[in-house]
């Protein structure tokens, strides 16, 4: 510290009680100072330097600090206290840099930051070369779509069971999460199947054909342990929900409360059953619309008769079966569209179907 003081005359006395401008003036000169011979100090310079600069930096502008941690973020032996102050940061332009690839963040840092601060730290954080179990389970908890999918293609995230398994219910709304899991290394078989069996044909060819040989003979092999059930998911029998419609209908009791009990007990056929008597629309092609790629199909159905959003988020959720949940971004995205939805655009979208059973 004897470089430093013999630069800055009154350093202590700044430190200690000088006023914020010549704080960060002073911070500026010792950062740039300790940054020109960073690469020729050992230790215990290091360690004289942070403790300094901790005290001065956060009296510097916005900018200043930025360009700091950008510069600090390349440096194997950044000052580990300001570098782990500067992570704290609201401001992503400063913590940002250092979450993405310091070097000298430790663990315990790293999980602090991922549990209270926002999503833009997490996304910051998802690009760093190495993610452990422990961080991936709190950013896969607490991340949005953006910070799952892009730690999910991190190739040097490492994820424990409990992360996959929460990952692969995502998957289930989120193509693009579905692709980028099922490229992974370390996804084994069963996790494998568990994907394929939640997403959509479309996302599975897809998927086929972006991964690499090995991994087609996995997909290969697990779409023929998941055949058997899919064929008896295709071949569904409506004839008891039918009748079980018809006596609710005979005892004046088929209306939207029966649907929302249906649809939040998971009992698909009794739902289309009732959606098609609500509706008018047959059996089969509600069965194939509502079974496709998109739940567009459950709003307009929703919203020709007037059902309450909770009912329609109840049947958007029994689509995706028990074992199975949407993100909240999806079902907020599902809410705003029910909301904007014309129920005269509805109605002539089920006049269509009515008239369109091959729909």
């Amino acid at each position: 510290m004897t470089t430093a003081t013999a630069l800055i005359p009154g350093l202590d006395e700044i430190v200690s009680s000088g006023d914020p401008k010549r704080r960060a003036d002073a911070a500026r000169r010792i950062s740039e100072l300790f940054l020109q011979g960073a690469g020729s100090f050992g230790s215990d310079h290091v360690d004289l330097f942070d403790g300094v600069l901790t005290s001065l930096v956060p009296h510097t502008e916005l900018a200043a600090r930025a360009d700091l941690a950008e510069r600090l973020s390349l440096l194997a032996n950044a000052p580990r206290a300001l570098v782990g102050q500067l992570a704290h940061e609201d401001e992503i332009a400063i913590a940002g840099p250092l979450l993405r690839r310091s070097p000298v963040i430790d663990e315990k840092v790293l999980l602090e930051i991922a549990s209270v601060k926002g999503q833009g730290h997490l996304l910051a954080m998802a690009e760093r070369p190495a993610l452990s179990p422990d961080l991936t389970d709190v950013m896969v908890r607490r991340g949005d779509r953006d910070v799952v999918r892009r730690t999910a293609g991190n190739a040097g995230a490492a994820f424990s069971s409990d992360g996959y398994s929460t990952l692969i219910k995502r998957a289930g709304q989120d193509g693009v999460l579905t692709i980028k899991l099922g490229q992974r290394d370390d996804l084994s078989s069963d996790q494998l199947k568990d994907l394929l069996s939640g997403s959509i044909d479309v996302i599975r060819r897809r998927l086929f054909q972006v991964v690499k040989p090995a991994r087609q003979t996995a997909i290969k092999q697990a779409m023929v342990a998941i055949s058997g059930t899919t064929e008896r998911a295709d071949r569904r029998d409506f004839a008891q929900a039918q009748r079980t419609v018809l006596s609710l209908h005979r005892d004046g009791a088929l209306g939207e409360s029966a649907l929302l009990n249906f649809a939040k007990a998971f009992k698909y056929e009794e739902s289309i059953a009732t959606l098609s008597a609500l509706t008018g629309v047959k059996i089969d092609t509600l069965d194939r619309l509502i079974s496709g790629e998109r739940y567009d199909p459950i709003l307009i159905a929703g919203k020709s008769l007037g059902l309450e959003w909770a009912t329609v988020r109840a049947l958007i959720m029994l689509r995706l079966g028990p074992n199975r949940t949407a993100s909240p971004a999806d079902i907020e995205s599902a809410r705003v569209n029910f909301t904007r939805l014309m129920p005269s655009t509805a109605e002539r979208v089920v006049g269509f179907w009515k008239t369109r059973p091959q729909v």
